[in-house]
C-alpha cells in the first residue's frame, strides 16, 4: 500500500492519504503535530495506546478461558444431542409399529 502525507491548504492539517484508494486514512489536526509536523498526540495518546493494550490481553484471556470451557462440555452436549436423537428414533419406531398393529 503507498501512502503520501500532505498538508491541508484549507485547515493545515496533516492527511494520510492512500494512493491506490484515494482514502483519507488519518487526519490530523495541526494542534496535534509535534515539532517535526508528525502526529504527536502527547503523552495522553500514548496513555491510551497502553490501555487499549493492557484490555487487549484481558480480553485475549478471557476468549481463551471461554473456548476452554466450551470444549470441556462440548462431549456433554453432544451425548445430549445423541440421546435426543435415540430417543426421537425410538419414538418413531413405535409409532411405526403401532400403525402395523391397528392394520
Amino acid at each position: 500500500m503507498k501512502e503520501i502525507e500532505v498538508d491541508c491548504p484549507c485547515c493545515d492539517a496533516r492527511l494520510l492519504i492512500d494512493v491506490r484508494t484515494q482514502a483519507v486514512l488519518r487526519h490530523t489536526p495541526k494542534a496535534e503535530l509535534d515539532e517535526s509536523g508528525r502526529p504527536g498526540g502527547g503523552t495522553e495518546a500514548w496513555d491510551r495506546a497502553q490501555a487499549k493494550v493492557a484490555s487487549r490481553k484481558g480480553r485475549g484471556t478471557d476468549a481463551f478461558d471461554d473456548a476452554l470451557s466450551k470444549e470441556k462440555s462440548r462431549h456433554r452436549d453432544f451425548d445430549d444431542l445423541f440421546d435426543k436423537a435415540k430417543n426421537k428414533v425410538a419414538d418413531k419406531r413405535k409409532r411405526l409399529e403401532g400403525d402395523d398393529a391397528d392394520a
